[in-house]
């Protein structure tokens, strides 16, 4: 049986999640890929504000096709989240918590996301076309020029995925 999770995740809630266990997301999620973490990562390295307060939000590393008409987004599945493990301890730094993806992660991520109590998600590769029936508003909010990897906000109705790390370091792989 899935947990049903609700934006912004309580602390005692994310602690709770044991890798292999189900999630149901509903709530507002922010989307970022390679050159959008950069970019946050040149903001948090100049003390620039960041274009949303990351502090306990969930990202999902996405970059999502266009619509078709009458969609409110296209396909949108995970891409490899290895990729993002350079930029994730600055962002848990700043209070990330929750992270979606594909694909396992660096030992160095992993210490990082126990010492931040944060969690990795999987959402499943290949299903795209599903996982976007469960976005119900997608909003551009930063870096337009980076296309389908512009930060997005994204407000999803029991989003599928699956506890890949937890917070104590257990690990689905």
């Amino acid at each position: 049986m899935e947990k049903k999770l609700t934006t912004p995740i309580s602390d005692e809630l994310r602690r709770s999640l044991r890798a292999g266990e189900e999630v149901l997301i509903t709530g507002y999620i922010y989307t970022g890929r390679d050159a959008a973490h950069k970019l946050l990562i040149d903001a948090i390295d100049n003390n620039q504000e960041l274009p949303f307060d990351v502090k306990d939000q969930v990202i999902y590393y996405v970059g999502p096709t266009p619509a078709r008409p009458g969609q409110v987004i296209g396909a949108c599945g995970p891409t490899s989240s290895y990729r993002m493990d350079q930029f994730s301890p600055k962002l848990m730094d700043k209070g990330l918590k929750v992270m979606i993806g594909k694909g396992p992660r660096s030992q160095e991520f992993i210490e990082e996301l126990k010492k931040h109590q944060a969690v990795y998600l999987l959402a499943i590769g290949g299903l795209g076309a599903k996982l976007s029936q469960a976005v119900k508003e997608n909003i551009t909010i930063a870096y337009p020029h980076l296309e389908s990897e512009a930060i997005r906000q994204l407000k999803v109705v029991e989003f599928p995925a699956i506890v890949a790390i937890d917070s104590l370091g257990q690990s689905v792989f």
